[in-house]
């Protein structure tokens, strides 16, 4: 049994009527392009968002520089606090030093050393900065006016109190900020 056809208008209470004068296609469908009328204009691909830019050697070593002065304080703190110093505060100084260099500044060989050079600076001054806390302490003077005016002071106490321990630290916080940058940049 076939149904008869019946325009779009009959049997369905939804659809709507032609308007008189309008154009239909052949097929009758009320929606289809009419000969003439100008194309849809195609939908805009998914855009995703662009990555932050990576590969710029400058900017990677200037944010390297910048992350290695904050760290030192950071680990200065550290070591002036608790009058000891922690391996594991030198292995976060050179692997943040690092993974910031090989972030930002990509794969660029030159980085990973850079950031190892950096890390031993970083944690050398973290030490001498924690020296200068602990002299501050006991001397009952500022630690900022000990380490500007009496640097050198620092650098000989320094010199006094190196020990193997001292070395080890340093060379940890350099590996660290090697395996850091590149990792970051991988």
């Amino acid at each position: 049994m076939t149904q008869p056809t019946q325009p779009p208008s009959e049997g369905n209470p939804f659809a709507q009527a032609p308007v008189a004068g309008t154009p239909h296609s052949a097929d009758g469908n009320p929606y289809a392009q009419q000969a003439g009328a100008a194309a849809p204009a195609p939908a805009a691909p998914f855009m995703p968002p662009t990555p932050p830019a990576r590969g710029n050697v400058a900017l990677g070593l200037l944010a390297a520089v910048a992350v290695a002065l904050v760290m030192a304080g950071v680990y200065g703190g550290i070591v002036g606090a608790t009058e000891y110093e922690i391996g594991y505060a030198a292995v976060g100084v050179g692997f943040v030093i690092g993974f910031a260099a090989g972030r930002i500044g990509g794969a660029n060989p030159a980085l990973p050393v850079l950031s190892a050079v950096l890390s031993l600076g970083a944690v050398y001054l973290g030490q001498l900065i924690g020296i200068a806390v602990i002299g501050a302490d006991e001397l009952n003077v500022s630690a900022t006016s000990l380490f500007t005016e009496h640097f050198d002071v620092l650098t000989e106490g320094w010199n006094e109190t190196a020990d193997p321990m001292t070395f080890l630290f340093l060379a940890i916080g350099a590996f660290a900020a090697f395996s850091g940058a590149k990792k970051a940049a991988a």
